[in-house]
């Protein structure tokens, strides 16, 4: 599939900004099942400082500072990316098992694991407790097919959260959302991170886009899609592989990555510190998934 990403966000202050500094992470990565054909990243007042680099990651980010005042900050992303399948078609009932997969995580020498290893660590909005092992355990015998597994724990997820935008907010703690069963997808994928990080195995907070599909019969609307949050898991011997709890799916060619990392500190569409700006600004984003072919 190749797709044209639309992404705008837009601050209105009550007072003058006088200067600002910010990190932007809106600009589609290269990996294995995707290609980012062109971006662009326009940013309004012009900026005296523009800079884009590759984070520990590997995912673009983008370092920007503007030195005169002014009352509106509008930043439009604009992308075009080729996607494809995840790089071997999962078969569920194969592959390395739960237990094979614990024993492998805990004492292979091979570099791929060494690597994912980091992603078995505490990071800044997941932490794994008795909570999350616990309701994740009934799930992953250790003669299951770890494939199975994680789909298993995949679903149940989908089935005991409720989608609830009001629900939380970008700083809920994920012990919070344990306790309500509640949230947006951001915090489903935090929790089946800590769930899987609890049992043993790496996992990897992934953030992108998803094209939604209108009703049949109905118009595309500009501006219906949104920015999307979703996991990838690491099997020893056989990769990364890509799950949605939010939908209870295989993430698939509709599922666009633009970064990747232990949580969502890592990977926050934009960041920075305003100097001025009165009260809290109004906030709006409006995001655009068009299919190309």
């Amino acid at each position: 599939m190749r797709y044209r990403v639309k992404h705008i966000t837009e601050y209105q202050y009550a007072g003058r900004v006088s200067h600002c500094y910010n990190m932007a992470h809106l600009m589609p990565r290269n990996c294995q099942r995707q290609q980012c054909i062109s971006s662009q990243l326009d940013i309004l007042p012009g900026s005296a400082f523009n800079v884009r680099r590759e984070d520990y990651y590997g995912n673009w980010a983008h370092h920007f500072e503007i030195h005169q005042p002014h009352k509106v900050l509008k930043i439009v992303a604009t992308s075009d990316v080729e996607t494809r399948t995840q790089a071997s078609v999962i078969d569920l009932e194969l592959g390395v098992t739960c237990g094979q997969a614990r024993e492998m995580m805990a004492t292979s020498r091979d570099s791929d694991t060494l690597l994912a290893r980091e992603f078995l660590l505490d990071s800044p909005m997941v932490s794994v407790n008795d909570e999350l092992k616990n309701y994740a355990a009934p799930f992953f015998a250790d003669d299951k097919p770890l494939m199975t597994a994680v789909k298993d724990l995949t679903a149940a997820i989908y089935r005991d959260f409720k989608y609830s935008p009001a629900s939380t907010t970008v700083a809920t703690p994920i012990n919070e959302v344990m306790q309500t069963r509640a949230g947006v997808c951001q915090d489903f994928a935090h929790v089946q991170i800590g769930c899987l990080r609890a049992m043993g195995f790496a996992a990897k907070y992934v953030s992108g886009y998803l094209e939604t599909l209108p009703p049949p019969g109905q118009p595309k609307m500009v501006g219906t899609d949104a920015s999307h949050a979703w996991l990838s898991v690491y099997a020893p011997g056989e990769g990364w592989f890509e799950f949605d709890p939010t939908n209870n799916c295989i993430a698939a060619e509709q599922h666009i990555i633009t970064a990747w990392g232990r949580d969502y500190f890592d990977v926050t569409p934009l960041c920075g510190v305003i100097f001025g700006g009165g009260k809290q600004p109004l906030l709006s984003v409006s995001v655009d998934v068009m299919r190309l072919t």
